[in-house]
């Protein structure tokens, strides 16, 4: 398949756009993949085109956040993996049963997750070092089985599976949206990763787009991660405001196209 020199400079800037808004709230997807379907690629393309690009972006973004001091390492020598063996769990999970039968359930959490964020209390100041507190065995292990189960949800269906971690991250542990945001991004890379394996085994990557939009998506992920150690918790709490009400809209309007 071959797209115009115009619709390729398209995908570039979706691609850039979505990198920045994922390194902040996550939602990648609500941006990539419409541009990618708009642009006249089927969905399985779209789909395997998305991870391929997207994994350049969760890349940077978690470079980015190291750098600043707010991943917390420990976490994601568990988290990683989990995230990995998890992806790959819910990919062969598609397999059994179909994953729109989540798209309901999902649009129902995504809305109480919305209010939750809303009239949660200002954290604490994220601060720019490294947490000088060793988690305990049960912190981990919860991490490590959060990053397992929304690794799984990412294989098997996937919208909003970075901000669900963001949030899962940001009350579980009582962290500032900027840590917990710096924290989720090993377990999108873990997943994206598994997404590609799988997506490039079965032929549907389109690499002469994807290799473009993957450039994009590094800079997109990097200037993102950027913006939120700059900007705080203020500016993660809007973005992933604004990527939930985003994926709520997308779904809800899904399902009345079903309907």
């Amino acid at each position: 398949m071959h797209l115009s020199g115009w619709a390729t400079a398209g995908l570039v800037v979706a691609a850039l756009a979505a990198g920045m808004v994922d390194a902040v709230g996550g939602g990648s997807g609500v941006v990539a993949v419409p541009a990618l379907l708009a642009a006249g690629l089927p969905p399985h393309l779209a789909l395997g085109t998305n991870k391929a690009q997207g994994v350049f972006g969760t890349f940077a973004s978690t470079l980015r956040y190291a750098r600043a001091g707010l991943l917390d390492r420990r976490r994601a020598r568990v988290t990683f993996p989990a995230g990995l063996v998890g992806s790959l769990g819910g990919a062969a999970l598609v397999l059994l049963v179909p994953p729109e039968t989540l798209r309901p359930v999902v649009l129902v959490l995504l809305v109480g997750a919305a209010v939750a964020l809303a009239l949660r209390p200002g954290a604490r100041r994220a601060g720019s070092s490294t947490p000088t507190v060793t988690p305990t065995a049960t912190a981990t292990a919860t991490a490590g089985a959060v990053a397992l189960v929304l690794g799984a949800y990412d294989g098997f269906f996937g919208p909003g599976a970075g901000t669900f971690l963001i949030l899962s991250f940001a009350f579980l542990f009582d962290l500032p949206l900027q840590r917990a945001s710096a924290d989720a991004k090993p377990v999108n890379f873990a997943s994206n990763l598994a997404a590609l394996a799988l997506f490039s085994a079965r032929g549907t990557v389109l690499w002469e787009i994807a290799l473009p939009m993957a450039v994009a998506q590094f800079v997109g992920g990097w200037l993102g991660a950027h913006f939120a150690v700059r900007g705080g918790d203020r500016l993660v709490r809007v973005v992933v405001l604004l990527v939930v009400l985003g994926l709520v809209a997308k779904l809800a309007t899904d399902m009345l196209r079903r309907g």
